[in-house]
């Protein structure tokens, strides 16, 4: 227990690896897993560096872990068929689309939302580290990174849509019909930012209190 509250990383990439192992022997398809993941392993060697340079916080390493964990459950069985449905079923009984009357697989929305959410602490203290900013203004550009991070995301799945043809293409892209698809994702990372921002914010008036 006080590892983990000492030095986390030290659990946290072991279980991760391991979890990322497990997801990755059989996916449900091999070509989409692996696009996926390229940007999982870019973002992988960024934060090596960046740990060598200016360790981020634990809390910080939490968050990264818990959002990686989404993302490779994601790629495992491509976000637009990960069962979140049967496994409500199986634990509850119900459905949760026929509760909130959904009618596609929202687990791609639940992720991009949560990119905002989890991952704006580590990078606003990236930007901190390098960009040499602080307070407000920390976090004004972090959710500015976000947003633009996302729309460069939406442009790659485009570009590999177009690249990829066909199955592959389409698995990847995951807009299941849905023509706004690239904008509610890009504002969905953008609210999970701004939600973070604002419990931060609070937190910190509620310590000068």
């Amino acid at each position: 227990m006080k590892l983990l509250m000492k030095n986390p990383i030290r659990i946290l990439l072991p279980a991760f690896l391991v979890i990322a192992v497990i997801v990755g022997i059989a996916p449900y398809d091999r070509a989409t897993w692996l696009l996926e993941n390229m940007m999982t392993a870019i973002f992988a060697v960024f934060l090596f560096l960046q740990q060598r340079r200016r360790p981020l916080s634990n809390a910080s390493w939490w968050l990264i872990f818990a959002f990686g964990t989404l993302h490779i459950i994601g790629a495992h069985y491509t976000y637009s068929l990960v069962p979140y449905d049967e496994w409500t079923r199986m634990v509850f009984g119900t459905s949760l689309n026929d509760m909130l009357g959904w009618q596609r697989n929202h687990f791609d929305r639940l992720v991009h939302f949560c990119y905002g959410l989890l991952l704006f602490l580590p990078m606003r203290e990236i930007l901190i580290d390098r960009a040499a900013l602080h307070g407000r203004w920390a976090s004004y550009f972090t959710v500015e990174f976000i947003m633009a991070s996302s729309l460069v995301y939406e442009l790659v799945e485009w570009g590999a849509a177009v690249t990829f043809a066909g199955d592959v293409g389409m698995a990847y892209l995951g807009t299941q019909g849905d023509i706004w698809d690239a904008h509610k994702d890009m504002l969905l990372a953008t609210v999970g930012g701004l939600v973070t921002w604002g419990l931060l914010s609070l937190q910190t008036e509620k310590a000068r209190t």
